[in-house]
């Protein structure tokens, strides 16, 4: 999927990724003395960090995961949506994803908009870098790269609504997107991904994941209100120019129907 709305260069790259276990470097690296397939190392590692954790997740580390959907917002300087987009669509090659990532990057040197990205999307894609001897100068680069925490080239907005982690942000972004009157998680939750790759459904999960792309592109509107960049009468109006703009793309692609049907205008309370 690609809809693009100008040839005009972005100021941010939105961006939001979906992973799945390695079964097959968690076999080798947790269980290397034992006779097990890749699907019975998952389930045994799940097992194991349910029992560890304190809220009962299984949710395993993100070095043993890899990226399944990969999907891009680019955005204007002035904040306006140019382009939707999933990375090598419709194969959706872990490789590809990797590689087309970090190419984007490096040749846009926009800035990164991402919720959570520094914790868990950027070093997930970094370490995919490293498996497949991807460059990445301009990430890595000292000046105006996009690695550093402190730094204006990644947007984390989960660190800006956190003051850098000094609380904990409980809803994350489906609590945000929801207080916007957007979306936020709907049918499908990260929980769900891992049973949707076995099962094939990988135009699922990277439909999936560019809802997630929307939700974060508007709370990166309402966080650049916050700090006076965005007038909220020019927000609401990106707002619905971007509303207007599903509305059209539904023809070709009937998965934002869903995306609209849960949406309703935002209505602040108490």
């Amino acid at each position: 999927m690609s809809q693009a709305k100008s040839v005009e260069d972005p100021g941010y790259l939105v961006f939001d990724i979906e992973t799945i276990p390695d079964g097959r470097l968690i076999q080798k690296t947790k269980y290397p003395d034992e006779n097990l397939s890749e699907e019975e190392a998952v389930q045994r590692a799940r097992v194991e960090a349910r029992a560890l954790s304190s809220t009962g997740s299984d949710f395993l580390s993100l070095s043993l995961q890899f990226p399944v959907a990969v999907c891009v917002a680019k955005v204007a300087r002035d904040f306006q949506l140019l382009s939707l987009s999933c990375l090598d669509e419709p194969r959706f090659r872990t490789a590809e994803l990797v590689r087309g990532f970090w190419r984007g990057v490096d040749h846009y040197k926009a800035k990164l908009v991402s919720f959570n990205g520094r914790g868990f999307d950027v070093p997930v894609l970094e370490l995919g870098a490293f498996r497949y001897g991807v460059a990445v100068p301009h990430h890595f680069a000292k000046k105006n790269g996009t690695r550093f925490r402190y730094g204006e080239d990644h947007i984390d907005l989960m660190d800006f609504f956190t003051n850098h982690g000094a609380f904990r942000l409980a809803g994350g972004l489906n609590l945000l997107a929801k207080l916007l009157g957007k979306p936020g998680k709907m049918d499908i939750q990260g929980a769900d991904v891992y049973d949707l790759y076995r099962a094939g459904e990988l135009k699922a999960i990277n439909d999936y994941c560019t809802y997630d792309v929307l939700d974060t592109y508007f709370v990166f509107l309402r966080s650049r209100v916050l700090l006076g960049q965005l007038t909220p009468e020019r927000e609401q109006a990106l707002v619905e120019q971007t509303r207007a703009w599903l509305v059209e793309q539904c023809a070709s692609f009937p998965h934002f129907r869903a995306y609209l049907d849960h949406w309703t205008d935002p209505h602040p309370w108490p």
